[in-house]
Order: structure tokens, then sequence, then C-alpha cells
């Protein structure tokens, strides 16, 4: 059974219409492209139909797996969303315990993630980290460098 992933209401309309696109500007120059490969003679032979066919191949399965995203998701209502503890959505303000620098973050599903806008995956490292703590806390997260110590200094909806 596929998990339930949740997201901000931009976030599943931004999947909805790539999903869209896909399915038909996608789907339509696909089908150009092998129709043209087609007319140049033998498919036996013919390296730019076996070409066509392979990205119609992986245009499906994009299709498919944003499919079964669109299906398996479910809208978060902030409303209910406790802010004493770290969770999906939340707006959280951490410190470096060993160099004292400031970061803030919002936690979202991974396909929302968008590092420029400082939103960052609920299944990266410090994501997993943060998730439960409460303000106070001291998150220990494990990056390829070792341990990095995180002070939850706020945390908002």
């Amino acid at each position: 059974m596929a998990s339930v992933n949740y997201y901000t209401k931009e976030g599943l309309e931004k999947l909805k219409n790539e999903l869209h696109e896909l399915r038909t500007k996608g789907r339509s120059a696909a089908a150009r492209e092998i129709a043209e490969a087609r007319e140049k003679g033998d498919l036996k032979e013919n390296a730019e139909y076996d070409a066509a066919k392979e990205a119609q191949g992986i245009l499906e399965m994009k299709i498919a797996k944003l499919e079964q995203l669109v299906g398996n998701a479910r809208i978060i209502d902030e409303s209910k969303i406790d802010a004493s503890k770290v969770a999906i959505l939340s707006k959280v303000k951490i410190r470096n315990t060993a160099n004292k620098m400031e970061l803030e973050y919002m936690l979202v599903a991974e396909e929302e993630a968008d590092l420029k806008q400082n939103k960052i995956s609920v299944q990266s490292p410090i994501g997993k980290g943060l998730l439960g703590k409460s303000k106070g806390d001291i998150a220990e997260i494990k990056a390829p460098r070792g341990t990095i110590k995180f002070e939850i200094l706020d945390i908002a909806r």
C-alpha cells in the first residue's frame, strides 16, 4: 500500500499542474517524435525510433509516479498543527550550537522542498532530526562530517 503524503494547497496544485502538462503536451510530443522517426524507414535499425519509444516509456513512468503521488496526497489543515512541536509545515528557527549561526526553515513534503525558499523536506537529515522537537530542545543531526547540534529557538505555523 502506498503511503499518504501531506502537502500545502499550493504544493498539491503544482503537482496536479505538472501531471496535466505531462498528460497533454508531453504525450502529444512523444507521439509526434515516434511518428517522425517511424517515417524514416526500417524500424529494426532505426535508432531515432528506439530513442523516441524509450523517451515515451520514461514519460509514462513519470506520469504514473505523479498519478500515485496525487492519488495519495492530502492537504494539511494548518489550523490543526500543534505549534509546540516541530511537524510538517512548521516554520522552525534553529541555532547551530557550535558556530551560533541561526537558520530558519519550513518543513515540507519531499516534492515541495526548495532550499532557495528555505523549505526543507521532512525526509532530509535535518528535517528528520527536527521532527517532534520542542522549543529549547537540542536536535542532533548526523551529517557526513559528524554530528551537528541545533537548538530549537522558535516554532511557528
